[in-house]
């Protein structure tokens, strides 16, 4: 399979999962309908699917043109808020289409019924990939719009965290920037953190999106990640990994951040890079 990155809106990512052998595709978070089938119709494959992770219009606002276009469309979610829905998912919910694997992970906080979608393809030794929408950035993560620092702590550490360490990080935005601008005034001592922001700066010059990353990665720049770890805790002055979440998401809120609601009507989209997974 091969995964498409698609900037939209101001700072969007929405995504096609193309299954090559059979060029059925899996569109993830289709906020704009013209340009995904614009997409679709170059790539010369068939829209099969759209995985939605929340609500938020920014990440579904396409899928009612999507699928009238496309009348046998599947639209997976776990909000009835979610335009077009027609498959309802659970907490490790696995979806098979052609040789692609999907496993649902119900990450609530950002809001009350986020989805990450955990992907691999059969027999393949790429990497797998997760489709994580609002809940876990690079080198940040989601605010906690409808939910608290106990459930995102879960979200990063206990489900997303435990996925394999080579997992390459699609997520919903393109935040990193500013991320790891407030994940060194957490960490300024941290090589990892310099390194990256120095590589997010010349992707940013050449316009080019910083994803994916690897979850593995950030464990080593992604504060939000490292909630364990002693130089973090001494940052916001507790030990308990929970408090430390809130203190930061708190933190967060008040430096210099990016927008994380729904924008208004659709920019021009700008399409990025093809990316293995």
């Amino acid at each position: 399979m091969r995964v498409k990155v698609i900037s939209v809106l101001e700072d969007n990512y929405m995504y096609l999962v193309i299954e090559e052998n059979t060029k059925d595709a899996i569109a993830v978070d289709a906020a704009v309908s013209k340009r995904l089938l614009e997409i679709i119709k170059r790539e010369g494959v068939t829209l099969k699917a759209i995985l939605t992770t929340h609500h938020h219009l920014d990440h579904c606002r396409g899928n009612e043109e999507l699928a009238r276009h496309h009348p046998d469309l599947r639209v997976y979610g776990a909000d009835k808020r979610i335009g077009a829905l027609t498959n309802k998912v659970s907490h490790n919910e696995e979806l098979k289409f052609g040789h692609i694997n999907v496993r649902c992970l119900f990450t609530p906080c950002h809001t009350a019924t986020h989805m990450c979608y955990f992907v691999w393809e059969d027999d393949c030794p790429d990497a797998p990939a997760v489709f994580s929408g609002d809940t876990l950035f690079i080198g940040g993560c989601g605010r906690f719009f409808e939910g608290t620092a106990d459930q995102m702590y879960k979200n990063l550490m206990q489900i997303l965290g435990t996925l394999p360490k080579e997992t390459k990080v699609f997520c919903g935005h393109e935040h990193t920037i500013p991320n790891l601008k407030f994940a060194l005034k957490v960490e300024p001592d941290s090589e990892a953190v310099k390194a990256k922001l120095a590589w997010a700066k010349a992707r940013d010059d050449e316009d080019l999106p910083t994803v994916p990353s690897t979850l593995g990665e950030e464990f080593y720049y992604n504060p939000f990640m490292r909630v364990t770890e002693e130089s973090v805790q001494k940052f916001t002055g507790k030990t308990d990994p929970v408090e430390v979440m809130d203190v930061l998401r708190t933190m967060k809120d008040n430096f210099k951040k990016p927008k994380e609601r729904p924008p208004g009507p659709a920019l021009v989209a700008l399409e990025w890079g093809l990316f293995r997974p």
